[in-house]
């Protein structure tokens, strides 16, 4: 409890941190759930994996960093010899999707529209934040659809959470990681690396090929970071700073459009798991690429219009 008394602990912190909690006992639910389940043949492995990773969640701030980085390494066992499989699935039948349908309606965009309202209302409160508002909203969603059908209680909502974990596998994972591989290129000192390179091949003081480098840089980084905001902060301190907002362009326009470059790259990869992956998982998808084959020509044409703004705007 010191950790929730500390009065120097931001009050954002301390929600996200019960959030944290909430959703590492959902993922030890996952993993019980699965090990009791005989008719999945990976049980041992699924269970260990969703375990120890809802305990790294739910208590990895009181556990110490060792032991922390002890569980993740066994976790990833099962993941990497593929022994962590979906088990049985309690899904709706078609009456049950049918008589939703009908109850509800087009209201069933409300939970979803709530999630989004919540997340700007915590932006908008420096004691909350945007990520413990929209958690906030994720918990307001749940009540919204029990008052819609009262057959959604909390059983169900656990159920629905396992069957959507089972789906994504340890590819849940990989916006974590990514973000960690993120911090890990900063500190390492990849964004001065990528400076001395490309200083070779930009002219001194050309902004306008200094932003193509860095739009294209973004979009291309983000490719194998899966993550426009990981690769932001390397490709900044590579490139944005020293060949684009050293000539004298506005930080906010750059840092706005920089992201949106580095969206396009989300748009072509599969490390972009929570976007390009998930979908395939849950529609059951035949072609893996799929979702990405049918986005590369928007991506290619939004890189486009982004440069040409960029050279616009800065």
């Amino acid at each position: 409890m010191a950790f929730f008394m500390d009065p120097e602990v931001l009050s954002s912190d301390k929600i996200m941190e019960v959030f944290y909690i909430v959703m590492g006992l959902m993922s030890i639910y996952a993993g019980v759930h699965n090990l009791r389940d005989r008719s999945n043949p990976s049980r041992y492995g699924t269970f260990v994996f969703w375990t120890l990773l809802g305990v790294v969640i739910a208590f990895g701030r009181w556990i110490p960093p060792m032991i922390d980085g002890l569980l993740i390494v066994i976790m990833v066992i099962p993941a990497i010899a593929q022994r962590v499989k979906p088990g049985k699935a309690a899904e709706p039948t078609d009456a049950e999707v049918e008589g939703n349908f009908r109850r509800i309606g087009q209201k069933v965009f409300i939970p979803a529209l709530a999630i989004g309202v919540f997340a700007i209302a915590g932006a908008l409160i420096p004691a909350i934040g945007a990520l413990a508002g929209c958690c906030i909203g994720v918990f307001v969603s749940a009540i919204i659809l029990w008052a819609f059908n009262r057959a959604n209680t909390l059983a169900v909502f656990l159920g629905d959470s396992e069957r959507l974990l089972s789906a994504m596998g340890p590819l849940c994972m990989l916006p974590m990681l990514l973000a960690s591989l993120g911090a890990i290129f900063d500190a390492a000192g990849v964004g001065d690396v990528i400076a001395r390179i490309v200083g070779g091949v930009i002219p001194a003081g050309n902004r306008t090929v200094g932003i193509i480098v860095f739009a294209l840089g973004m979009m291309l980084f983000t490719m194998i970071m899966g993550n426009a905001f990981a690769a932001i902060t390397v490709m900044t301190v590579g490139i944005g700073a020293p060949f684009v907002l050293s000539l004298g362009t506005d930080p906010a326009v750059v840092g706005i459009l920089a992201l949106t470059c580095g969206y396009c790259g989300t748009l072509l990869t599969p490390m972009a798991a929570n976007f390009n992956i998930v979908p395939v998982a849950m529609l059951q998808m035949k072609d893996r690429m799929g979702v990405i084959k049918n986005q590369v020509l928007p991506a290619f044409v939004m890189i486009v219009v982004q440069i040409i703004y960029m050279l616009i705007a800065c």
